[in-house]
């Protein structure tokens, strides 16, 4: 066998043995990486989780939106909450963008069924005295023995008139303004004599009957009911010429017929008052300088349901936030304390957090909401509460991360070495546990929100004024009203359920990311 080897390589002419080069030779490459940080590491690992990196960027908007959703409406009448009582003219308006306008979808209009003939009557009215399209939809169907009506209604041309007590300078001053933005702001004055068959609903300017009906002419046309000129006091209207509604007999030159758009109040000049009927939309314009358009609409108040739930969760996430770094503070110090010496101290300790452990919560909130709201405030005493006993979860866990690493070789490497046990707890052992620490924080924020959110919700703590929001607040508000106006309660516990789900799924990526080993775990 050997000899039959040897003859094969003797029979390879000695022109194809030839020297190889040195740079032909095959090496080893050597392996060069870059180092990468814990931090960027985790980061990595995070960016794998496709579902947590999506509710990662749900909760960024949430955020964005509770920092800088108030900026979106004028100041002047975010302001006026706390002192305006004209705000509740503006109550339960459907949400409203005006980019939808005409469309039926988030254009403000509501449906209307079963309308009898007087409430259509009226509806049609404020489409011809106003101007403006308030009727989108309209169907006529028999319900048992009479005829009603299904509409579709724009919330805001259809708000009730509005009749307001100005003096001379704020009445010449609307007179003004409406001239310049040429719309009627002023609407003419209504007769209230109801023995001439006038109304004295000051919403109807048109004849009816005590019953609301109205008494249309021969032609089936409405009677207007405005004061006119005829009369010695509607002459002292004050109203000089200024825009006009159309079909005003003072346009055809008619100043006895004309009618007049104030009523006069006072003994003397200095103390004039004039009562006038105004457009709730223009005069919304009027006070505030913007157009009426709320994109969640408004609620029972009349406050702008996207600035107030905006309100209300930047309050829940700042007071989440706070609760989060303060048990985090004190937990980390008593659990370091915990874990790193042990024995007898550790059992001390432990006993001490079960008997506060123990205690119900829902009993230290209402104790502490009685004894201390008075004096430090129900935002302070919720606190307080929260506090009492929320650093014990975290407490536990620093305590099982310092005995998983107090016995590590580099612990005792820098005990060797001389270092104290503070350098020790927290040069060397906490670091370590950090991410552990950190993910369990951010996975308190929205037990806090939702804790908040029901305290509030059932009234324990009212947190709830003209100048600040709850969340827990607006939801209990609008649960009476979930079926005639959805949209105040629909907003709120969209956002909430947006941020528990969000926050979550994006504490659970936050946990693999910085402790592998516990991917898929519970808690």
């Amino acid at each position: 066998m050997e000899n039959t080897q040897f003859d094969k390589y003797q029979s390879i002419p000695s022109e194809k043995f030839v020297f190889a080069e040195r740079g032909d030779l095959a090496h080893d490459n050597k392996i060069e990486t870059k180092p990468r940080s814990y931090l960027r590491d985790a980061f990595s690992r995070f960016c794998k989780n496709k579902g947590s990196v999506v509710a990662a960027i749900i909760v960024l908007i949430l955020f964005l939106y509770a920092i800088f959703g108030p900026l979106f409406i004028p100041k002047s009448f975010t302001e006026a909450y706390a002192t305006d009582k004209e705000l509740v003219y503006y109550k339960n308006l459907r949400p409203r963008i005006k980019l939808f306008d005409g469309t039926g979808f988030w254009d403000g209009t509501e449906k209307r069924t079963g309308v009898n003939v007087n409430t259509l009557y009226e509806i049609r009215s404020m489409e011809q005295e106003r101007g403006q399209n308030v009727l989108s939809y309209e169907h006529a169907r028999f319900e048992t023995d009479k005829v009603v009506y299904d509409l579709h209604v724009n919330s805001y041309y259809a708000m009730e008139v509005l009749e307001v007590t100005v003096l001379l300078e704020t009445y010449q001053a609307m007179m003004a303004w409406q001239d310049e933005n040429d719309v009627q702001l002023i609407l003419p004055a209504v007769n209230n004599n109801l023995s001439a068959g006038y109304t004295a609903n000051k919403n109807l300017w048109y004849v009816c009957d005590r019953k609301g009906q109205a008494i249309t002419d021969d032609s089936g046309e409405l009677v207007p009911a405005y004061i006119t000129y005829s009369t010695a006091l509607a002459r002292l209207d004050g109203y000089t010429s200024s825009k006009r509604v159309a079909g005003d007999p003072y346009l055809a030159g008619d100043t006895v017929n004309g009618w007049s758009y104030a009523k006069r109040t006072g003994s003397s000049e200095s103390n004039y008052n004039y009562v006038i009927r105004v457009n709730p939309y223009y005069y919304f314009m009027y006070k505030y300088g913007f157009e009426p358009a709320f994109a969640f609409g408004t609620e029972a108040h009349g406050y702008d349901i996207f600035t107030r739930l905006a309100s209300g969760a930047r309050f829940s996430i700042l007071f989440a936030l706070a609760i989060a770094v303060i048990n985090m503070f004190i937990g980390a110090i008593y659990g370091a304390i915990e874990g790193y010496y042990g024995g007898v101290l550790d059992l001390m300790m432990e006993r001490f957090s079960d008997i506060l452990s123990a205690l119900p919560s829902m009993v230290i909130t209402v104790l502490l909401n009685l004894h201390l709201s008075g004096t430090v405030g129900p935002v302070m005493a919720l606190l307080y509460a929260f506090v009492l006993t929320g650093w014990i979860g975290m407490a536990s866990t620093v305590r099982m991360q310092f005995y998983r690493f107090k016995n590590q070789e580099y612990v005792l490497a820098a005990r060797t070495l001389g270092a104290s046990d503070w350098r020790v707890m927290w040069k060397h052992i906490f670091p370590n546990s950090l991410g552990t620490i950190i993910t369990s924080s951010v996975l308190v924020i929205p037990g806090v929100i939702f804790s908040e959110t029901s305290l509030t919700y059932l009234g324990i703590i009212n947190l709830d004024s003209p100048t600040q929001a709850s969340i827990g607040a607006m939801l209990s508000a609008g649960q009476s009203q979930l079926t005639t106006f959805p949209h105040i309660i629909l907003f709120p516990a969209l956002f909430l359920a947006l941020l528990e789900i969000s926050f979550n799924l994006f504490g659970n990526g936050l946990r693999d990311a910085f402790n592998p080993t516990l991917r898929g775990s519970e808690g």
